[in-house]
């Protein structure tokens, strides 16, 4: 296993820059920790959303592809990966920038919004079973038979150091940065990246899974990567049978708290972003957004202090906005 570094960072960042979008972090609305004056802490919302291809995913795809094309490794079959959506869109997108051919497997139970921009991209799609774990296992097959280079959703040093780009751009958005991120943990990449630039710079990392999805959870519960089941609202995009070695070395560290959420507290938090932002997000989003405030029990939501200054990344939007419209007041 490689040990991701923050010099990985620091070299991805140098691979995207210019390639991905900065990201934008707005204040969100104060959290209250009791009702006396001052008993706040400060929200900033990282809108990674916005990003190529609607995810965060996009900086991952640009090192993995920047970095191949550098060393000149792409073979004539291109580049293939499974995903739930959001990384086979980014893998897509960063192939076509370089002329490189793009397989990217799917579940047949992926949104049709994401299988129809995946088409757009330019990439042949291929769908395959009912669960992630389905489609990576013909997509390892594939490589095989072809020859194609294997990207990951998650589990490569070279997508996670891209997702940690994203943790530099936060630190200098933020007066005085931020005291503690969080983010929503499918099966790690985006976790591991940011968490390992956060732990540089003195930042706390809280991870956050739905109850149904806790692949990290239970992986530090049991002190190794195990598999779980997969059934949530998010799971389209957080449902990762089991999470990458990388993500729960990083997550064994200090700096790092690992909490989950209901399904209920999920749609809550999508609703409410909608309602008071006009911001629609996918459940895996919202996900990390529950989190805040949260009391379902021991392990349940992270409760921040007073001055806190508390940043929740929402990221990624590729979903279909249809049972959101209407919903505000």
């Amino acid at each position: 296993m490689h040990e991701l570094t923050y010099d990985d960072i620091i070299s991805a960042t140098a691979r995207v820059g210019g390639r991905v979008r900065p990201v934008t972090v707005a204040p969100g609305e104060p959290g209250s920790v009791g009702s006396g004056a001052g008993e706040t802490y400060e929200v900033w919302l990282a809108l990674e959303y916005m990003q190529h291809t609607g995810s965060f995913k996009a900086r991952g795809a640009q090192n993995f592809i920047q970095a191949h094309r550098d060393a000149g490794t792409f073979p004539d079959a291109g580049v293939t990966i499974a995903s739930g959506g959001n990384a086979g869109l980014a893998c897509a997108w960063a192939a076509r920038q370089q002329g490189v051919r793009a397989t990217v497997f799917l579940p047949a139970t992926a949104p049709q919004v994401k299988v129809a921009r995946l088409r757009g991209f330019g990439a042949e799609v291929r769908l395959v079973g009912t669960e992630y774990a389905e489609a990576l296992a013909a997509c390892e097959d594939f490589a095989v038979a072809t020859g194609a280079l294997a990207s990951h959703a998650y589990d490569h040093p070279l997508i996670a150091a891209g997702a940690g780009t994203l943790l530099e751009e936060i630190g200098a958005r933020i007066p005085g940065g931020p005291d503690t991120v969080v983010v929503a943990v499918g099966g790690g990449g985006l976790f591991a990246g940011v968490a390992t630039a956060a732990e540089r710079h003195g930042v706390r990392m809280v991870a956050v899974e739905p109850a149904g999805c806790r692949a990290l959870n239970a992986g530090l519960e049991a002190g190794r990567p195990v598999d779980v089941s997969v059934d949530s609202v998010a799971a389209d995009s957080l449902g990762a049978r089991r999470a990458s070695a990388m993500a729960l070395a990083v997550a064994q560290r200090d700096h790092v708290r690992s909490v989950l959420v209901a399904d209920e507290e999920i749609v809550r938090a999508r609703r409410a972003l909608w309602d008071r932002h006009r911001v629609a997000v996918e459940h895996g989003a919202a996900t990390a957004l529950a989190a805040l405030g949260g009391d379902g029990g021991p392990g349940f939501g992270y409760r921040p202090t007073a001055g806190e200054r508390v940043c929740v990344v929402l990221c990624g939007a590729n979903t279909d906005p249809g049972d959101l419209v209407g919903t505000g007041s």
